[in-house]
């Protein structure tokens, strides 16, 4: 069962999910005192039956959640799930509100699928991005925008990254898309210890809530922090590496898996977990150590003119020694965000691993 398998996983027998690792996010705050407030469509659960943050007696069909069970001095429970009505924009503009003035906890609010958070975009673009700029209120709202291209179609693939990166500029927020649940149990708590109080906008996994590979141990959360480049780990030889793949996010896992296959050591892929602020320092340190690389690639699942293609062109510039420009892999430009047929999904990411890697 859920239970018996999320026991086993806090045990240390098997390694943790995406789920579990959030939820130890929430717990380890709450017992530090700090309050954790979640709102969304359908957050209780989770979109994707994953979260089960709420749970509901069989015999009376009570609820409850498990978090609530701590509570601060005043009586009220220090985590909160709640399910939202079906607004976006209402939703938001509370929660943004909410953050505003409870400056110390972790506000969350999550989209069912992130293609949805455009219902929200005037509250966004109104006071989310400019908060400080323009109304002189720091936030730590934390937008969770399930973002993944997986055959799904138009509306439930893109939670709009570019749109996000756009309105990036003079540290108003961060923008980051983590691989691992170590990466997201990291980034919750940073979140709320860092002491600049800046939104937050998380492209969240979908399928690689259940992917095998998309683990991580108790050791990795025990230890360590949120990491904005993740270098290749599988590199023996940093000598014999002739192109450097930079990605984010999801495709990070089907690159890995087709190397794999090939064995092909001249190739090595970064991960980019964070977009802005822009980790410049860190990437030009992890290009450094690949002393005969000289392709950089920047791969991603997004149409090209979508995604981070247009954010990190100028970005990687000159950051590899023996490259001047980086090159693009991915979907071609599209008025849509995905097609609609899943067998050319399919074609369509075989053709950007194929061309990342060859």
């Amino acid at each position: 069962s859920q239970l018996a398998r999320r026991a086993k996983m806090g045990e240390g027998q098997t390694p943790l999910d995406w789920a579990f690792a959030e939820l130890l996010a929430f717990g380890s705050l709450g017992l530090e005192g700090v309050r954790v407030r979640l709102s969304g469509q359908d957050s209780g659960r989770g979109t994707f039956s994953q979260r089960h943050a709420v749970l509901y007696d069989t015999q009376t069909g009570q609820p409850w959640s498990p978090l609530s069970e701590m509570t601060a001095k005043d009586g009220r429970a220090l985590v909160e799930v709640f399910d939202s009505s079906l607004s976006e924009q209402g939703v938001v503009g509370f929660e943004y509100g909410y953050s505003v003035v409870a400056r110390d906890a972790l506000v969350c609010w999550e989209a069912q699928f992130g293609d949805f958070a455009n219902g929200a975009q005037v509250i966004l673009d109104t006071f989310v991005s400019p908060g400080v700029d323009k109304w002189q209120q720091p936030s730590r709202l934390v937008l969770l925008l399930p973002h993944g291209f997986e055959g799904q179609g138009p509306e439930h693939s893109s939670a709009r990254l570019e749109r996000y990166l756009q309105l990036c500029a003079e540290n108003n927020m961060q923008v980051c898309y983590p691989t691992t649940p170590a990466q997201y149990f990291h980034l919750l708590r940073r979140q709320v210890k860092q002491r600049s109080a800046r939104p937050l906008v998380v492209m969240t996994p979908k399928s690689l809530l259940r992917l095998p590979a998309a683990v991580s141990s108790i050791e990795e959360l025990t230890a360590g922090g949120f990491r904005p480049v993740i270098d290749d780990a599988e590199v023996e030889d940093r000598g014999a590496v002739r192109r450097i793949v930079l990605c984010g996010g999801k495709v990070f896992y089907d690159l890995a898996a087709a190397r794999k296959k090939s064995n092909d050591a001249r190739v090595s892929i970064v991960r980019l977990e964070q977009f802005y602020p822009f980790p410049e320092r860190r990437l030009r340190e992890v290009f450094a150590s690949y002393p005969n690389s000289t392709q950089l690639v920047w791969c991603q699942e997004e149409p090209k003119n979508m995604g981070g293609w247009t954010f990190m062109e100028s970005r990687l510039e000159n950051l590899l020694p023996r490259c001047e420009r980086p090159r693009y892999i991915g979907r071609e430009a599209s008025a849509s965000p995905a097609t609609g047929s899943y067998a050319m999904h399919l074609q369509e990411q075989e053709r950007l691993v194929r061309e990342a890697l060859s």
